[in-house]
């Protein structure tokens, strides 16, 4: 069975193990480099999530390496302070969503039923 791995910074590294996500923490992009080298060869490894300040220092051979394969698949995961103070954070997700995908979603709040923001519970709208 393949799993998730969780790589980011020493101070959010407690909150995804509180969510019994197994947890890499590196102190600099470079070391969070080296343990994605060393985690792409990891025979369990199904998908490596990757705090954004560290995704965006991966050394090019690295991200050539982490393109070339189908896994693990390697995402980077938003911090708080880059959605807040970085791009409106719409565009943020739809990048997203088109990296994991391979094409643009649109998504919009209201607007019918089974529109994102409607919660669900056994295919039925709860109601408000």
């Amino acid at each position: 069975m393949y799993k998730v791995i969780v790589i980011t910074d020493p101070e959010t590294a407690d909150g995804f193990r509180l969510a019994g996500v197994e947890v890499v923490a590196a102190e600099t992009p470079e070391s969070a480099g080296e343990q994605i080298a060393a985690l792409m060869d990891e025979e369990n490894a199904g998908i490596l999530a990757v705090n954004q300040g560290y995704y965006d220092a991966i050394d090019p051979r690295i991200m050539e390496k982490i393109e070339s394969r189908y896994r693990p698949i390697v995402v980077p995961i938003p911090v708080r302070e880059m959605v807040e103070v970085g791009e409106e954070r719409s565009a943020y997700l739809a990048r997203l969503i088109h990296r994991a995908v391979g094409f643009d979603i649109t998504l919009k709040a209201g607007g019918g039923e089974g529109a994102i923001g409607e919660e669900r519970y056994g295919g039925e709208l709860l109601p408000e």
